[in-house]
């Protein structure tokens, strides 16, 4: 499906470096293959630490985790 974001304005260099951050703490959370209950609330404290949610931040938790754990490539530590 294609999402079209006609409003959408480059990134700041602020929301880069916080998307590069973010990037960085995925793929230390999933290296080991596992993602526990605890790496994806500092997961979650990463995202919201500027006070705002970028689309681009939803997408990389989206393609980094949540794809590999629909796929079997990343088992997830909890109960649902």
């Amino acid at each position: 499906m294609l999402v079209e974001h006609p409003n959408r304005k480059e990134l700041t260099s602020n929301e880069l470096q916080s998307l590069q951050k973010l990037q960085a703490v995925i793929d230390r959370a999933i290296a080991d293959g596992r993602i526990s209950k605890y790496e994806m609330e500092v997961i979650d404290r990463t995202i919201r630490g500027d006070g705002k949610v970028l689309v681009e931040e939803v997408t990389l938790v989206r393609q980094l985790i949540r794809d590999k754990i629909d796929s079997g490539l990343l088992t997830q530590e909890w109960d649902n």
